[in-house]
């Protein structure tokens, strides 16, 4: 085995202040990018020298190949050891739980979270630093300073390592420590939930049906759902990882998780349904004939999360994005606890959670979690309103029926203009931003603006400020417009219009959200002029 050091140039791509890199897989695939991005990691860190790193990823198309690389490059420049789920797979929440667990400095996870996989498609690499959360600003942009002036990268010549034997081997002096994926995060799980209490709900006749939309959570889903808790073999669907999720999209919304949709919204359902992304961060809550918004989902978390053992002392606080309803800001009010209202982004909950500020954090876009690891979770979701259920025993409808009963309804819906012209995307946001300071007071049918801004925050813990996230247009009554386009794509812009209501009388709920967001609607297109800039007459996606 030799170390052979590779002259190269700076890349493009990452931008400032993100937690990684996003493109398209055959990006990754041309000669050195992949190799340049990883050693602008190791620089932005400091070196791997004497570390220990978890690396492991979704299991999406080019997982396995970027895995030997990347061993490879921690070996040659001295790293220690190396923690790898089997096969190269981890789910983000586990990856997390395993860097806090082992007290790693930092890892590494291969994913583009809930975009689809395939040669053609998407493939994505992020630093997570020792607390297990995406690597905040000051890491980031050491990174990205990398990416600009990189001249060389360092890398074993040597065969790949066998990912497939649990075990330690010796890669160039190197110990890569191979580990069963699950193991960790079962355990992690069954310290937080009553498993004996869940095992009873399956037992009495409860059936359930979990997505795993041919992503990771598959084998964790699997282990836990129906070896531990006993639920029949074939709760679990779609479980086995595949490199191009099956072909469709892993994003657990009504419209890619529709094969769970249609039974779960037909005739002979089950009790409950679920499903996760790509990395296993996010997650879709499903009863029989009801769909729970994600806001919904955070609230109602919120207020039961004290059934469940690891959380019977109650909740420190709670955060939430701040596209994300006030939902539960109104079950934190009425348990005096704090609520916090972050920019969009998991790191913005990393200070929170470490200063014990808050418990559960949530975002708009399916994903919830805890302090029990530092990135969202989707299976622990599934599992928290599981042991919810096995102790309220009622269906997932009536549980949010007495929630709004007791804590108003907030109608929230999300529309989502995909792919489109990010120029003329701007446009339309410069235009509206400069509308903000004349909007209060004006009305639109029947809404009247009462505020109007672009969001920015400052951490309350480090005082790191954050602009630019998002313009909010609040009207009287506590409705609320929320715009700004999205990074998660690799193609074109994602417009977010984030759409709210609250209704306090629950003799006035409406059973359709979007016909009860009609006059919100209304208003966004009568202010931004969405359909002219967009070139949509609807939105692509509607959740």
């Amino acid at each position: 085995m030799t170390i052979t050091t590779h002259q190269t140039t700076p890349i493009e791509g990452q931008k400032p202040g993100t937690s990684g890199l996003r493109k398209k897989t055959r990006t990754f695939m041309e000669p050195h990018y992949l190799e340049n991005f990883v050693q602008c990691i190791f620089d932005g860190i400091g070196g791997v020298a004497g570390k220990t790193l978890v690396l492991g990823g979704d299991g999406r198309y080019f997982n396995d190949r970027a895995a030997q690389v990347i061993l490879r490059m921690a070996a040659a420049q001295g790293a220690a050891r190396m923690i790898v789920g089997q096969g190269g797979l981890l789910s983000t929440p586990a990856a997390s739980n395993l860097i806090r667990k082992r007290g790693t400095d930092g890892g590494i996870i291969l994913s583009a979270s809930h975009n689809p996989g395939g040669p053609e498609e998407d493939f994505g690499i992020k630093f997570n630093t020792p607390n297990g959360g995406p690597a905040p600003e000051e890491v980031t942009n050491r990174i990205f300073e990398a990416t600009r002036t990189i001249e060389r990268y360092i890398i074993l010549e040597a065969h790949d390592v066998d990912l497939e034997t649990l075990g330690e081997h010796d890669l160039g002096g190197m110990t890569v420590e191979v580990v069963d994926p699950v193991t960790d995060y079962a355990a992690l799980m069954a310290e937080l939930f009553d498993f004996d209490a869940i095992s009873g709900l399956f037992a009495g006749g409860f059936t359930m049906r979990f997505d795993a939309m041919h992503a990771i959570t598959g084998p964790y889903a699997r282990r836990i759902i129906e070896e531990t808790l006993g639920a029949p073999a074939g709760t679990v669907m779609n479980a086995t990882p595949s490199p191009d999720f099956g072909g469709g999209h892993p994003d657990p919304n009504p419209v890619w998780a529709k094969e769970l949709m249609d039974i779960m919204m037909g005739k002979d359902a089950p009790d409950f349904g679920a499903a996760s992304d790509g990395d296993g961060d996010r997650n879709m809550i499903l009863g029989r004939g009801a769909y729970v918004t994600p806001s919904d989902s955070l609230a109602v978390l919120a207020a039961q999360a004290h059934l469940a053992p690891g959380y019977s002392a109650g909740l420190a606080g709670v955060a939430r994005s701040m596209p994300t309803s006030a939902a539960v800001d109104r079950v934190a009010a009425k348990k005096g606890i704090a609520c916090y209202e972050t920019p969009t982004g998991w790191k913005y909950f990393g200070s929170l959670l470490d200063a014990g500020r808050a418990t559960l954090c949530g975002e708009e876009s399916a994903g919830t979690g805890s302090d029990h690891v530092r990135e969202k979770d989707g299976l622990w979701a599934v599992l928290l309103w599981l042991n919810i259920l096995a102790v309220k025993q009622i269906p997932v409808a009536r549980m949010l029926a007495e929630h709004w009963a007791e804590y108003g309804r907030n109608y929230y819906s999300r529309h989502d203009y995909e792919a489109v012209d990010a120029g003329r995307a701007n446009e339309m946001l410069d235009r509206l931003r400069a509308m903000l300071p004349d909007l209060p007071g004006k009305s639109f049918g029947p809404l009247t603006v009462s505020a109007a801004d672009e969001f920015a925050y400052t951490d309350p813990v480090d005082g790191s400020y954050a602009a630019g996230q998002g313009l909010r247009i609040l009207f009287e009554g506590g409705s609320r417009i929320v715009m700004r386009l999205s990074g998660t794509g690799t193609v074109g812009a994602t417009l977010r219009v984030y759409l709210e209501r609250y209704e306090p009388d629950p003799d006035k709920q409406a059973e359709d959200a979007q016909a009860a967001l009609a006059e919100v609607i209304a208003a966004a297109e009568a202010i931004a002029h969405i359909a002219e800039y967009t070139g949509r007459d609807a939105p692509d996606v509607k959740t």
